[in-house]
């Protein structure tokens, strides 16, 4: 035998002799000898005392999972009995955690790396005390000690095996506390299984039928997930309190958590009261160590959407009752997370509503990104989400202002504070929208993107009374009074649309063509209107106005004058046309006429939005050769709560009287770039009015 060969004999027999040394030392030996060198050293390492109450000992298996020969290499599995971890001083029990038992596994190959590979850890019936006092102090968060140099041992661990156990839970700093039951189930459960009965019961928990608008594919397991090697396996129960609101649920689990193989997923299911939210989750929970990866799918159901603060800690706004079913999944980390929310169905009230959302934590804000759509929406429903909700819900919840006796303008503060609680960039659009006669919108499509406290909607476009409008709005609500800028366009209003039950337009082909640009400062609408700056353009074509109309409508000052002009009649209009240019709440008519089959109503004069001051003259001019006037030219004073209608002393001069041509007359050539194209000829009457305007053919209130 060659030389090279009886070294190798050599070495080999060596190597078996001290493997076998190594077994028979490992199966062999007193390893209570070291649990008190093992408890000094891990209490040192955590900063709390650690013991080993029991017994310690190890036993050798083969890993079958191992390729060829390191098949055949066996593995110590160290048990340790009655394990005991106290807790610091300043928590309320004594102890951290106790295990009846502890199985630690050990990789001995990687050990000549310096590698330590915990392929598993079983916990055996553990008792587990978490606490969090009002500071942040937290007793899961260990103290270990820090070296200079780095360390030439690396340690992975595997993955975590449970067994029956208790958990609490006492956070002070979120008003939390839980006590949590384990208990192993009778047998293994399939997740395919679990999913199937868990769509059903959670559709039947939060008591709605939204289900019937999601793809039943969304509902099915999660294809990646290899359901013959995944299990649920225990059964858990929780009762507590969260922020004073009983909570209370049930669940299941698999029994072995992998931190760091993501092939081997942990099965979650779980129905949770929240007070009088409803949660219900199945999926998996995978590689929690590094990405923390959740894929759930996830119901919620409640009276308000308000109430979820507390949960998923978004400020959302005060809703009808809601129920939603979605697709979470997310990506967890220490200094920021990603929850996304997607083909989620849903209802609110009697509205359905859909889409995609992602919330990103760890910045100065949340992050909302969202793509919402609603194929029917009412707009009962939507009014609290722009805070269009009635006075009397304001003053259930005890957030209502008094309005002043004296003032007409609200003053009711809007909530700015939400405008600053996350940044989000949101696309909303409604295909139909329910709505009462007062509101004819019919449909909605918006992009708006809120950024510390900026919020722009850029487009803002509305479908209404058979036209639409088109606005961009933007809302600063970083300085102590909000800033305001909107830039507005309104285009063939259909006026049977927009006043239905007013018999005498009922088959009217009039409409009403607008723009409005304005910015200004304020927290109110009152405060808003008060600080003005922009101008208001309008036409109207082929309509019809009367005392009753606008006593309905609320307007106290139009109905008196229409009154005083026409008596209780109902008056053709052919045409209206207005152009009010305002400065810090002050509007000034550069042309505010009316065109009547009788007479030319000419309003000039101011609109004082900050003091709620009129002062506005009001001069009918008779068409064709009358031996009386229509009416005496009147005056229009006082506030918005207490106008001051009469009629002038002496006769105003006749201002225009179709002596003087209007060529150069600037407002009427301004509205004529409302006249839009229409399908019916009848809409561009006012055409006709601002060209005779212009010609000087029609009189104008100013002009001599």
């Amino acid at each position: 035998m060659k030389r090279s060969y009886k070294i190798l004999a050599w070495i080999a027999g060596i190597l078996l002799i001290l493997v076998i040394a190594l077994v028979l030392l490992v199966a062999l030996f007193d390893w209570n000898r070291l649990k008190p060198t093992i408890n000094d050293q891990v209490s040192t390492a955590i900063g709390r005392p650690f013991a080993i109450q029991g017994d310690l000992t190890a036993a050798w298996q083969r890993e079958p999972s191992e390729p060829g020969w390191r098949s055949w290499i066996p593995w110590p599995t160290f048990t340790a009995r009655d394990v005991r971890i106290d807790n610091p001083p300043w928590t309320k029990q004594p102890q951290f955690a106790q295990l009846d038992a502890l199985l630690i596994r050990v990789s001995p190959l990687p050990l000549l790396l310096h590698h330590v590979y915990v392929p598993s850890v079983q916990l055996v019936d553990p008792q587990i005390d978490l606490e969090r006092d009002a500071q942040g102090q937290a007793n899961w968060l260990f103290t270990l000690p820090q070296s200079s140099s780095p360390s030439h041992w690396r340690v992975d661990m595997g993955a975590i095996g449970f067994d029956k156990g208790q958990i609490t839970l006492d956070d002070a700093k979120t008003r939390l506390d839980l006590h949590v039951t384990i208990t192993p189930l009778q047998q293994a459960i399939p997740y395919d299984q679990i999913v199937t009965q868990a769509t059903s019961d959670a559709r039947a928990d939060v008591g709605h039928d939204i289900g019937k608008t999601v793809d039943a594919n969304k509902t099915k397991p999660d294809a990646s997930v290899n359901a013959s090697r995944t299990s649920y396996q225990f059964a858990w129960t929780v009762n507590g309190h969260y922020q004073g609101t009983l909570v209370n649920g049930t669940g299941k689990t698999g029994a072995v958590l992998a931190l760091q193989q993501t092939d081997q997923p942990f099965p979650v299911q779980a129905r949770m009261h929240i007070g009088d939210s409803k949660i219900a989750l199945v999926g998996t929970l995978t590689d929690p160590v590094h990405v923390g990866a959740l894929d759930l799918r996830v119901w919620f159901a409640g009276t308000s959407m308000d109430k979820l603060y507390p949960i998923i800690g978004i400020a959302l706004p005060e809703t009808p009752p809601y129920a939603t079913e979605g697709h979470l999944s997310a990506e967890l980390h220490v200094h920021g997370s990603r929850f996304s929310y997607r083909d989620f169905r849903g209802r609110v009230g009697g509205s359905d509503l859909g889409g995609n959302t992602e919330v990103v934590t760890g910045g100065n804000r949340l992050k909302l990104t969202a793509d919402l759509h609603s194929q029917q929406l009412r707009f009962v429903d939507l009014a609290p989400l722009i805070g269009a909700d009635s006075q009397a819900q304001k003053q259930q919840r005890g957030d209502a202002t008094k309005q002043p006796a004296d003032k007409v303008l609200p003053v009711e503060p809007f909530r700015t504070d939400r405008l600053r609680s996350l940044d989000a960039d949101v696309t909303f659009e409604a295909a139909h929208i329910e709505h009462p006669s007062a509101v004819p919108i019919s449909a909605l499509r918006t992009h708006a993107i809120l950024d510390n406290g900026l919020l722009q909607l850029d487009p803002l476009h509305i479908d209404a009374a058979g036209g639409t409008i088109d606005s961009r709005i933007r809302v600063d609500s970083r300085t102590q009074l909000m800033y305001t800028a909107a830039d507005l366009h309104a285009r063939h209003l259909q006026l049977k649309q927009l006043f239905p039950d007013f018999q005498p337009m009922s088959t009217s082909f009039g409409e009403i063509n607008g723009d409005a640009t304005f910015n200004t400062h304020g927290n109110s609408v009152a405060a808003m209107l008060g600080d003005a700056n922009g101008e208001v353009k309008s036409l109207m074509n082929d309509g019809a106005i009367s005392k009753t109309l606008l006593e309905t409508a609320g307007l106290n000052v139009a109905n008196i004058v229409i009154g005083k002009l026409f008596g209780d009649k109902t008056v053709q209009i052919n045409c209206a046309a207005a152009d009010l240019v305002g400065t810090n709440g002050l509007f000034t008519s550069k042309l505010f006429v009316f065109d009547t089959s009788d007479a030319i109503i000419n309003v000039d004069g101011t609109i004082n939005f900050a003091s709620e001051q009129l002062n506005l003259n009001v001069t009918p001019h008779t068409k064709g050769i009358r031996i009386f006037s229509l009416r005496s030219p009147l005056y229009v004073k006082g506030t918005f709560k207490n106008p001051d209608v009469g009629v002038h002393a002496a006769p105003l001069l006749l201002r225009g009287g179709g002596a003087i041509a209007l060529g150069v007359l600037a407002p009427p050539a301004a509205l004529l770039a409302l006249i839009a194209p229409s399908h019916s000829d009848h809409a561009n009457t006012c055409q006709q009015v601002l060209t005779d305007l212009r010609s000087g053919k029609l009189p104008v209130a100013g002009k001599k």
